[in-house]
C-alpha cells in the first residue's frame, strides 16, 4: 500500500525550500462548518513558503463552501487563485452566511471551476514539482480523484487533519471518532489505500491548538484587511452557534480549537513534531487504530514546543512569518 520510490515525501517537498523555491500546494476543505477551516486557509495565504495553486471545497454544501473560500480569496487580493467546487454542490445556509451573504461566484475576478475533481486532477498534473494536497475536511472529492486519475498519487503527498490514535479531543486519554473521518469513513479508506506518501495530524496533536492571552489579542486586533475578515468570520460562527446576531455577542478572549492549521504546517515543516509512522487502518465507523495490517502513515504524534507553534502561527497570520 505504501508508495514506491516514485512517489514525492516530505523531504521531496520540503527540499523545494533549499532550492529557494515554494512548495505547491492544493486545499481540500469543508470550510464553512468549523471555523478552523478558514483560520487555515487564512494561514496558508499567509506562509510565504507556500504557492497556493487551487482550493476546492469538499464535504457537501460545496457552492456555499465555494463562495466563503472565492470572498476570502478577494478580500485577501489573491484573484490569481483558482477556486473548485467540489462533487457535492448545494447552497444552503451554513455557519458562516451571515458573513458571506449574497456573494455571486460568477462575480469572483479569477477563476471559477464546477468540477472541483477535475481541477485537482489538472492542476497536479500541471505541476513542473511534486505538490502537496492539503485536507482538511471529510474527503469526499479525493477517491473521485483517484477514480479518475489514479497516476496522479505519483505526483503528490496527502498531508490531513484525520483521526485520533493515542488521545482523543482536547487531549482526552479516550480516543475520539474524529470528524473528518467518521463523516465518511470509506472515502478515507480508499485515500488510505492510494499509493502516495501520508502524512496526517491526527487529534493527539491538533486537537490541542488554540489561541487565548497576549496571541489571540494580537490576531484579533490585527488590521490586517485578511485578519479582519478572518475575525468577522469567527464572530459570524460563534453567533451562528449562539443563535444571536454577531453584533451582540462580546468580543471573544481566545479562538476555538485549531485543527486544521497543524495540517498546513505540515506542508511546510515538521521541525516542532514528534512525527511516528505507524500502520493504520480506517474502521467503517470513524476511527483510525493502529493495525499490523495497515498502511503506513506519517503521524504528528506529539508537540516538541507547542507554544512555539502558537507564536509561529501568530506571526504568520499578522505578518513576519
Amino acid at each position: 500500500m505504501a508508495g514506491g520510490p516514485a512517489c514525492p515525501t516530505a523531504k521531496d517537498t520540503f527540499r523545494l525550500l533549499g532550492k529557494g523555491k515554494k512548495i505547491p500546494v492544493i486545499l481540500d476543505t469543508d470550510i464553512g462548518g468549523d471555523i478552523d477551516d478558514t483560520w487555515a486557509l487564512v494561514m496558508m495565504l499567509k506562509s510565504p513558503e507556500l504557492d497556493v495553486k487551487l482550493v476546492t471545497s469538499d464535504s457537501g454544501n460545496d457552492v456555499y463552501r465555494a463562495r466563503i473560500i472565492a470572498k476570502m480569496l478577494e478580500v485577501a487580493g489573491r484573484t490569481d487563485i483558482p477556486v473548485g467546487i467540489g462533487c457535492k454542490p448545494d447552497d444552503k445556509p451554513g455557519r458562516q452566511s451571515e458573513w458571506v451573504g449574497d456573494y455571486d461566484l460568477k462575480k469572483y475576478p479569477g477563476r471559477v471551476v464546477e468540477d472541483g475533481v477535475g481541477a485537482i486532477i489538472e492542476t497536479i498534473r500541471a505541476s513542473e514539482e511534486p505538490m502537496t494536497l492539503v485536507a482538511i475536511g471529510p474527503v469526499p472529492n479525493l477517491p473521485e480523484v483517484l477514480r479518475r486519475a489514479p497516476d496522479v498519487a505519483q505526483k503528490a503527498r496527502f498531508v490531513g487533519m484525520h483521526g485520533s490514535v493515542r488521545l482523543g479531543y482536547g487531549g482526552r486519554p479516550e480516543v475520539s471518532a474524529e470528524y473528518n473521518v467518521r463523516a465518511d469513513p470509506k472515502a478515507l479508506q480508499e485515500v488510505f489505500a492510494a499509493p502516495w506518501d501520508v502524512t496526517i495530524t491526527p487529534l493527539d496533536t491538533c486537537g490541542i491548538v488554540y489561541l487565548e492571552g497576549e496571541r489571540f489579542q494580537k490576531v484579533w486586533q490585527s488590521t490586517d484587511p485578511t485578519v479582519r475578515a478572518l475575525m468577522q468570520n469567527y464572530q459570524a460562527w460563534r453567533a451562528a452557534r449562539e443563535k444571536k446576531k454577531a453584533a451582540e455577542l462580546d468580543p471573544p478572549n481566545r479562538s476555538s480549537t485549531l485543527f486544521d492549521t497543524v495540517a498546513v504546517y505540515l506542508a511546510i515543516t515538521e521541525k516542532l513534531l514528534e512525527m511516528e509512522t505507524l500502520r493504520l487502518v480506517v474502521s467503517d465507523d470513524g476511527f483510525t487504530r493502529i493495525d499490523a495490517a495497515g498502511r503506513p502513515a506519517h503521524c504528528a504524534m506529539k508537540w516538541t514546543d507547542l507554544g512555539a507553534f502558537q507564536d509561529d502561527l501568530v506571526r504568520r497570520l499578522i505578518g513576519g512569518a
